[in-house]
């Protein structure tokens, strides 16, 4: 097994922007690392640059202790699986899976013993003598893993693998990919856009944007203290929820302010953000951006403290708890909701409609404070 490094790795096409930017990223040795972002960000360039579809244009790539910048694509002994399954209709499963074996010139006692132990370890033994028209899509995605691992690779290469499947089926190939990296302890790459995928899936998590990554440590923790304003956002189903706000020291004691006027709302912090946020006291206040989970808001009542007031726009129930469209002052815009909206999740019990104004009070421990100009985490 190896590890996979980027070291200082920039990519340009042309005289147009850099599309990745300054990439130093370490995939351990045997690790599971997901790279997730949005559309355009760099994450496929970054795989296409490993396999050696692309050669970087500063920079250097390596697997182990080998810089493989100038090394060809054919030598590196890399596995990519593709979003699509590029299976050769006419051939069977075994062929299919056989074919880039019988290019090398393999022996057929060789071939047939890592067939056989790739279509083991994915459950695809029955499968051997269908084509892949009489394959299902889950089954046909397992075989296209499976061409991919009969190389006995030093790193797999995942291009989004599950976005041609539907919902259900995701969910259950999820758990397939995991198993099957839990049995064969391969480093592996993985890049997608679902969120889901990457919370899930990965040993650690690299967040990309613009061609940058933004955070990488493990999935948990980009979740409870996201870097900056796009972490916070892009991690999170519905996405946090985000307020313009004024950070006040009162008594020497950080408070946020959301809203002006009448409906403006005091906030207090935890003892923890307080002590983070207690040495940057200044004679005015701090314009700052308060982030909440819609899963950290709960229904209160008048005699509450630190509450927000909104009206319900809508709701969708979806069985074990309901997602609620609220429009609150102070609130700022957010892939989910526009301007002034903000989302909560409560029990599914709650009986909310559309029209009815209501209390929500925050979980206090859990606020997220960000500079407004430089987006980055305060506490």
């Amino acid at each position: 097994m190896v590890d996979v490094r980027f070291v200082n790795v920039y990519k340009r096409y042309g005289s147009g922007a850099p599309v990745i930017r300054n990439l130093d990223l370490h995939v351990r040795d045997t690790e599971f690392l997901v790279v997730v972002g949005p559309s355009g960000c760099g994450k496929t360039t970054a795989l296409r640059l490993i396999a050696g579809l692309e050669r970087p244009t500063a920079g250097d790539l390596y697997l182990g202790d080998q810089r493989i910048t100038e090394v060809p694509a054919e030598a590196r002994n890399i596995a990519m699986v593709f979003q699509g399954y590029a299976l050769f209709p006419h051939m069977t499963v075994f062929e299919n899976m056989a074919f880039s074996l019988r290019v090398r010139h393999l022996s057929r006692q060789e071939t047939e013993r890592r067939v056989s132990r790739a279509a083991g370890a994915l459950g695809i033994d029955e499968y051997l003598d269908r084509k892949p028209w009489q394959l299902s899509g889950g089954q046909q995605q397992r075989v296209a893993l499976g061409r991919a691992l009969v190389h006995e690779p030093r790193v797999f290469l995942m291009d989004e693998p599950l976005s041609n499947l539907d919902a259900r089926l995701r969910v259950r190939m999820r758990a397939e990919i995991a198993r099957l990296h839990q049995r064969v302890h391969v480093t592996t790459l993985y890049v997608t856009h679902d969120q889901a995928e990457a919370m899930t899936m990965g040993d650690r998590i690299a967040v990309m944007h613009a061609g940058v990554i933004e955070q990488l440590g493990p999935p948990q923790e980009l979740y409870d203290a996201p870097a900056n304003l796009f972490v916070a956002g892009f991690l999170g189903s519905p996405s946090m929820d985000f307020f313009a706000a004024r950070l006040q020291y009162s008594a020497h004691e950080p408070v946020v302010i959301i809203g002006a006027g009448a409906e403006a709302r005091t906030l207090p912090l935890s003892a923890a953000a307080a002590a983070r946020l207690a040495g940057g006291a200044t004679d005015g206040d701090r314009e700052v951006v308060v982030g909440i989970r819609p899963e950290h808001l709960r229904l209160a009542g008048e005699s509450d403290d630190a509450t927000l007031r909104g009206e319900v726009e809508v709701v969708e129930h979806l069985g074990n708890e309901q997602v609620v469209y609220l429009r609150v002052p102070g609130a700022l815009a957010s892939e989910e909701v526009e301007t002034t909206g903000i989302t909560a999740r409560i029990p599914s019990g709650m009986a909310v409609r559309p029209g009815e104004r209501v209390i929500l009070a925050p979980e206090i421990a859990t606020l997220h404070v960000f500079d407004r100009v430089t987006t980055e985490r305060l506490a």
